[in-house]
């Protein structure tokens, strides 16, 4: 199960970049003390609660948030006032790097948590002296496309089945990379939010959770959390090759 990541530890007396549990998720982590020191020096941390909004779509797009706890929700509101989820955020995630002059999104808060925060200007700025850094953002950036390249070929030709298996094996692939077994998922998201970002509706989401459900292949722990029991197979549904996970 990925480890509870705290928010920021600063106290004025330690760097607060060096404590951040986040870190081994983020780009920086690739900073040595001298490189973390500078990219504390222009970050304010921010912490938020439940329900609330990070950035609004349409506003000036002047801050860069770098997630060190908690889960967002990324969404984009359709002329006729629909909302479509675009993606969910975790520790380690930035906000906010692949955007114009405005933000062409809104994030929420799923629930409570904290990011660093950047005024844009200076954060280019700093990157222009910290290669390092610029280079972990290229290709975080180059990670960013690919994902929204699988999102495509998700919404566009995969089956419910293969939706619902492909989001929980991402999720199990974030608490590997957490340093968890990647059993355990937590959903800080509700079902519909799940459908909405699968393009599916919530009944179907609750059909094929079932279904997986009764062949073995996940188990509900609670309202929020459920156990990928044999994720080889539920790696074959999601269309991975399935001999990169135990049985």
């Amino acid at each position: 199960m990925i480890a509870l990541v705290e928010a920021c530890p600063n106290d004025g007396r330690i760097n607060p970049c060096s404590q951040c549990s986040a870190r081994r998720l983020s780009v920086c982590g690739v900073l040595a003390d001298e490189g973390l020191q500078r990219l504390s020096a222009i970050s304010e941390n921010d912490t938020f609660d439940a329900g609330e909004i990070l950035v609004r779509e349409g506003d000036p797009a002047t801050n860069l948030f770098n997630i060190t706890a908690g889960a967002v929700r990324v969404y984009k509101l359709l002329p006729d006032g629909r909302r479509q989820i675009v993606g969910f955020l975790f520790a380690g995630d930035f906000l906010g790097l692949a955007t114009g002059d405005r933000y062409a999104f809104s994030a929420e808060a799923l629930s409570a948590g904290a990011a660093c925060r950047f005024h844009k200007k200076a954060y280019r700025k700093l990157l222009a002296t910290l290669p390092d850094l610029e280079t972990a953002l290229l290709d975080r950036a180059s990670h960013e496309l690919q994902a929204a390249h699988n999102q495509m070929l998700l919404l566009g030709r995969k089956t419910a089945v293969e939706r619902l298996a492909s989001f929980l094996m991402d999720l199990s692939d974030r608490d590997r990379r957490a340093g968890g077994a990647g059993r355990i998922i937590q959903l800080p998201m509700t079902r519909a939010e799940i459908a909405d970002y699968l393009g599916l509706t919530t009944e179907t989401v609750s059909r094929v959770t079932s279904r997986l459900k009764v062949r073995g292949v996940i188990r509900l722990l609670t309202l929020h959390s459920l156990s990928i029991e044999k994720p080889a197979e539920l790696a074959a549904l999601a269309g991975l090759d399935a001999g990169d996970f135990p049985a």
